[in-house]
């Protein structure tokens, strides 16, 4: 009989069972949740995602909201990560904590050095799945996909030409605002394009890095030696369609062209005869300066 009594007294002292996991939430409605093993996720009510901590919830949900808690004391430029105003930070005090060991260049971010040791270790992480070209930089890759995709999502307000990056569009707008921002230091001749600098720049120095490995010629410009190659080749890939006749060169051909159409664009000062080619302009003038 006192076992008998005792019994509802055992079962009264049990500790009442856990509600079910994932039917728990907090106080703010962010629902919680247990996954594999145990851990518990915070998942984001606007989304779906889900963290590991809620201050990681919390970090992520400044993505819908807006809110930017973090801000530069030098430009006021607020962002929504500490990290991210850590390395802004970086833009005021000039400091390059991240150096690189093999050559010593120094980053202010550590990413930029991660991304910067693949020119030394020839790491190309980044791969198309498309054509399984590989890439140093996750931003080439996305460049390279646009060549898969067709896709150019950066258009010129003026004209409409679109581009796959907005680097090319930036180029192309200065034809548009006759904007040319890069000048010789030599003799002030200033150009749209840095690449078109750098071959100017040749002028000056007689360098010619571009040689014919058939003769040994040398060329100042990658183009010169191109067209230079159609004389060993034998290839004529500009050729008229009036007559078929080809050429080597396109001057040649827009020179020929004026065959047919008559057009004597070069014309001499002294006595107004014209001409089709420049060359026969200057061979004409050496009558009037032979006479004089």
């Amino acid at each position: 009989m006192e076992e008998e009594q005792q019994k509802p007294e055992q079962r009264s002292n049990k500790v009442p069972r856990r509600a079910a996991a994932g039917s728990a939430s907090d106080s703010s409605g962010v629902q919680k949740r247990r996954g594999g093993g145990g851990l518990r996720h915070h998942s984001c009510q606007h989304c779906g995602k889900s963290f590991t901590t809620s201050g990681s919830l919390k970090s992520h949900q400044r993505v819908h909201t807006g809110e930017k808690p973090y801000s530069c004391e030098h430009c006021g430029a607020a962002f929504t990560q500490l990290s991210t105003l850590k390395s802004h930070q970086l833009i005021h005090t000039g400091d390059k904590p991240y150096s690189c060991d093999i050559c010593g260049a120094a980053f202010k971010q550590l990413g930029a050095l991660k991304s910067h040791q693949r020119i030394h270790t020839g790491e190309r992480p980044y791969s198309c799945d498309q054509c399984g070209a590989a890439f140093k930089q996750l931003g080439a890759l996305k460049r390279h996909q646009l060549i898969h995709t067709g896709e150019k999502p950066y258009s010129c307000k003026q004209c409409g030409a679109a581009f796959t990056t907005s680097g090319k569009l930036k180029v192309h707008q200065r034809i548009h605002s006759g904007e040319k921002p890069y000048s010789c230091e030599q003799c002030g001749a200033a150009f749209t394009h840095l690449e078109n600098l750098k071959s100017h720049r040749r002028v000056h120095t007689g360098e010619k890095p571009f040689w014919c490995e058939q003769c040994g010629k040398t060329f100042s410009q990658s183009g010169g030696l191109k067209r230079h190659q159609l004389i060993h080749t034998g290839e004529k890939p500009y050729s008229c369609e009036q007559c078929g006749a080809a050429f080597t060169q396109l001057s040649n051909l827009k020179a020929h062209r004026r065959v047919h159409n008559g057009e004597k664009p070069f014309w001499c000062e002294q006595c107004g005869k014209t001409f089709y080619r420049g060359s026969q302009l200057k061979k004409h003038q050496l009558i009037h300066t032979a006479s004089s």
